[in-house]
């Protein structure tokens, strides 16, 4: 698994096509914006925006377990505070890496969300 994560994150930006890169962009975007990009890559599926789409939905996924948590009181609430501030960071390394043509996951639960989506994009 760890060759794969290389692999991934060394390719060079020259292999990523402008349409693939903005989808990877868009999908960063509010859930409409995560919607789009789907159906964009649904004609010529892009390996690049197939990853960053699996990195966003497990972001939005997060966002939900998060807004779950968040409605118990005052535990759910210090957890919601941090967690939110976390998923931010994530999130622009996320759209950062995106627009620097990187395959490389988002902090702490990036990987997962590849394995856990990998059948989605």
């Amino acid at each position: 698994m760890e060759d794969l994560n290389t692999m991934e994150s060394t390719k060079s930006t020259e292999a990523v096509d402008k349409e693939g890169k903005n989808i990877g962009i868009i999908s960063y975007i509010t859930l409409i914006g995560l919607i789009i990009a789907f159906v964009m890559n649904n004609d010529k599926k892009s390996e690049f925006a197939s990853y960053h789409i699996r990195q966003s939905l497990g972001l939005g996924v997060t966002g939900l377990a998060l807004g779950i948590i968040g409605m118990i009181p005052v535990v759910g609430w210090i957890i919601n505070i941090i967690a939110i501030f976390v998923l931010l960071y994530m999130w622009v390394v996320g759209i950062l890496n995106a627009s620097k043509s990187k395959m490389k996951p988002v902090p702490i639960l990036g990987e997962k969300y590849a394995e856990w989506f990998e059948n989605v994009g």
